[in-house]
């Protein structure tokens, strides 16, 4: 599509739609946003071959651009990774309606009967990177929690998008639901961005899902509100009392199964007295699987693997490569972790009740594990139906972003001819 020159006009054009759609999903019927969603999903699927064609225009865009393979893997779509998109909004669709729900209520002296209830956000901005499910989940868990949206995907996933947006526009529309509750931004220029992130008469809150360079932007910059979704540096620290086929699946898992999310392990923190038998195993099993292991110095001795720097530390891969290190116990791998985390994920791998719950208790990570492996740090893992991402602050939502944390609260509060003295 061709860039449109007057930015500022194009984005005002869209939060002015934006909260006029904000204003009627906020007493929409469960019944008809359930409806948009499965008739969303409907027409996706039955139109995947034309969403695939779309997408093949972005991979060619993306590798005249030279993405990585971990982002070219993201931004890819098959048949089976569309037919994800479609489960997950029926999902969406199947979750019981957040919009009215009484949190709690009690009864005051004063004869005032208190009620909080669940209430929509409003408008809802969403810049993303790549991954084109994300203008799926974004939208499902916005529409469900009775906000409009407004979606601003990557430039190399123009494309798909675009196709997956018609999809959800044609569920609004079936279920007599206003069309601009879920609005794409329709151009490549990143000055559309920058317009988004100081629209405070339209939007109520920015939610960016990106790279470091991409959320860093958006907090530094945005005067709308965001929840913030950092770059996922998780950890796994492997205990002296783990045992050590756990340790091997869990470890291989959290790091092969998939690079390029934002679960996907990062670090592996193993403890200097399995070093020699756990470690070994676990380091040689991730060499053997094609991982670049980047080792402290008493790893590398062992596995012969490559060195680590202080700059692997720290650092997000989305890629077949680990950061691995020996720590002295438990208290050590906490302060690496605090040192060097993202408060993302981070997992221990222990039979040892008393070592899980130190760890628990002395780190802040959004996510904490036991053997499990961080690839379940998802929304969706978790029974989210969706997520829009991993907020990492501490301020309203926190974890994976699902139809619950996309609300507020207001109180209605009731008497009969209270006056107060």
């Amino acid at each position: 599509m061709k860039d449109l020159p007057d930015i500022p006009a194009l984005m005002q054009d869209i939060g002015v739609r934006a909260r006029a759609a904000a204003a009627e999903l906020a007493f929409a019927p469960a019944a008809a946003k359930q409806t948009a969603l499965e008739e969303a999903a409907k027409h996706l699927w039955e139109h995947r071959a034309g969403i695939i064609e779309a997408n093949a225009k972005d991979l060619a865009f993306g590798k005249e651009k030279g993405l990585s393979a971990a982002m070219m893997d993201r931004l890819t779509l098959t048949e089976d990774r569309i037919a994800a998109i479609r489960d997950s909004l029926n999902a969406v669709a199947a979750q019981k309606d957040p919009v009215g729900e009484v949190i709690t209520e009690w009864d005051r002296p004063s004869g005032l009967h208190i009620k909080r209830v669940r209430t929509p956000l409003g408008v809802i901005g969403v810049i993303y990177e790549s991954r084109p499910n994300v203008t799926a989940d974004a939208g499902a868990l916005c529409l469900k929690a009775g906000n409009a949206v407004i979606l601003r995907g990557g430039s190399e996933s123009l494309h798909s998008s675009q196709a997956i947006h018609a999809s959800l526009v044609y569920g609004l529309e079936a279920a007599g639901l206003p069309a601009d509750a879920i609005q794409m931004v329709p151009t490549r220029d990143r000055a559309a961005v920058t317009e988004m992130l100081t629209m405070v008469d339209y939007i109520d809150v920015i939610v960016p899902r990106g790279g470091k360079g991409l959320v860093g932007l958006v907090q530094k910059e945005a005067r709308v509100p965001v929840f913030a979704h950092l770059e996922g540096i998780v950890h796994i620290y492997i205990d002296k009392d783990a045992d050590p086929v756990k340790a091997l699946s869990i470890v291989k898992n959290a790091k092969t199964r998939r690079t390029g999310i934002c679960g996907a392990a990062e670090c592996l923190l193993i403890h200097r007295d399995v070093v020699d038998d756990i470690g070994q195993g676990v380091i040689k099993a991730l060499i053997d699987a094609g991982v670049e292991v980047r080792a402290d110095e008493t790893l590398r001795a062992i596995a012969g693997t490559e060195g680590a720097t202080e700059a692997d530390w720290g650092r997000e891969y989305l890629d077949m490569v680990i950061a691995a290190r020996v720590v002295d116990d438990i208290d050590g791998a906490i302060a690496h972790i605090r040192t060097h985390g993202s408060h993302h994920t981070d997992a221990i791998i222990t039979e040892d009740d008393a070592a899980a719950a130190r760890f628990f208790q002395r780190l802040d990570s959004a996510i904490l594990m036991r053997n499990a492996s961080t690839q379940f740090a998802d929304g969706g893992e978790f029974g989210m139906g969706a997520e829009i991402g991993i907020a990492t602050g501490k301020m309203h939502a926190r974890g994976p972003v699902g139809v619950e944390q996309l609300t507020s609260f207001k109180y209605l509060v009731e008497g009969d001819g209270a006056i107060r003295s």
